[in-house]
């Protein structure tokens, strides 16, 4: 197999791995550094489950290859919380009832992060548009709109 040398950084600290070419993020992120945050499912960008942030853009980490970060930012769910607690949008899912099996919640998260970081008021139409890609077995998706809705308005989360 052939490998390369991978230099990235992960929710803010420096990697350096050398990784086999058809090594995908999830298996970087979940095998070599252990973040188990992110969760596989469908293993084909069906379900969101896998959701990370690269560079600031919500990727499908199941089937993103893992040399393509390399000098790229990665941010995963166990990056979203701060020194002082949980980031807002955290908080607000748990105030919200926003998830209850809690398989699906790192990728919603992310997304969530992803649309508030580029529209910081969404409408609840942009919010159930740009979260339509991930998928929910168990809460269903009214809570889930309801705490990012909460955190935009500044009501939730802190």
């Amino acid at each position: 197999m052939r490998a390369r040398e991978l230099n990235t950084v992960v929710n803010g600290s420096a990697v350096v791995r050398r990784v086999e070419n058809r090594t995908t993020l999830a298996e970087l992120l979940r095998e070599e550094l252990g973040l188990t945050g992110t969760k596989v499912s469908c293993e084909l960008q069906v379900c969101g489950v896998c959701t990370v942030l690269v560079d600031g853009t919500p990727v499908s980490s199941c089937t993103y290859l893992a040399a393509d970060v390399d000098g790229k930012q990665v941010q995963t769910v166990e990056g979203l919380a701060g020194p002082d607690g949980l980031h807002p949008l955290q908080t607000a899912f748990v105030e919200n009832f926003a998830l209850q099996c809690g398989f699906c919640t790192p990728g919603f998260l992310l997304m969530a992060k992803a649309l508030l970081d580029t529209n910081p008021n969404p409408t609840e139409e942009e919010v159930v548009h740009h979260l339509e890609g991930n998928i929910c077995r168990c809460t269903g998706y009214r809570s889930i709109v309801d705490a990012v809705l909460s955190v935009a308005a500044g009501e939730g989360g802190e």
